[in-house]
């Protein structure tokens, strides 16, 4: 019996290993924006101080002077499991940091514009990260003034900016090429690449930081030093 055990173990040994990414499949698209013109964002919501700009059918985000940090929202309410991409480029090397929002809800189940939420006007972080809402975010360029060449991509859950992984370089800090990223939550995996190359792979096991998170809105902020630029924006669901 025990040497069939170890024949048994020796063959598993040998089943290759999968990436995760190559078992999720895209399904319906349920979203598209090329986030070209004024109009293809007319119903998205900015808050902090910011200038959503177009040029040459990208869209521009910085804050004039520095002034502020910024969010600009999706209004849809995209479901738990789907796979995100996009396109963007930073137009300002010298200091800069981008974040995706995702999951995002209220920590009763609202709708992070619902009436009964707190006003979220300047762009403070903790407003998101500590205050009445639960999300995920990914902070995927890390350059800021504060703490200049980070470069790691960080992924935290909230309510309570909890640093669940420390991930790969995201996009470089002197980099003006046009990066592709892929955003992919299936359950509580989530996965983040950048021109294919993961950034951030992490389970979570809905136990030590709370349920995983659900259904909720996406949303790119930027800290006020700032200033990318955004094409494509695709959301599917994940093919069953």
């Amino acid at each position: 019996m025990r040497r069939i055990y170890k024949t048994y173990y020796f063959l598993l040994l040998l089943i290759p290993f999968t990436d995760f990414s190559q078992e999720v499949n895209k399904g319906k698209l349920i979203y598209t924006n090329s986030l070209s013109t004024s109009e293809s964002v007319k119903d998205w919501v900015l808050e902090g101080p910011a200038k959503i700009e177009f040029h040459n059918n990208w869209l521009n985000i910085y804050s004039p002077n520095e002034e502020g940090h910024h969010v600009f929202w999706c209004p849809k309410d995209f479901p738990g499991n789907f796979i995100a991409e996009w396109e963007a480029q930073n137009q300002a090397i010298d200091a800069g940091l981008c974040i995706v929002f995702f999951c995002a809800k209220g920590r009763n189940g609202e709708s992070i514009f619902d009436s009964s939420m707190p006003k979220r006007t300047s762009g403070i972080f903790t407003d998101y990260t500590k205050g009445a809402m639960n999300d995920y975010h990914i902070s995927y360029y890390a350059n800021g003034r504060d703490n200049p060449n980070r470069e790691t991509a960080n992924l935290r859950k909230n309510k309570g900016f909890n640093l669940v992984q420390t991930g790969e370089i995201g996009i470089p800090v002197q980099s003006t090429a046009i990066h592709k990223m892929k955003l992919v939550k299936s359950g509580g995996k989530i996965l983040l690449y950048i021109d294919n190359r993961k950034v951030i792979d992490w389970t979570d096991d809905g136990i030590k930081y709370g349920k995983i998170l659900e259904d909720g809105k996406i949303g790119f902020r930027q800290m006020q030093w700032t200033h990318f630029a955004y094409r494509n924006f695709n959301v599917w669901e994940i093919k069953k």
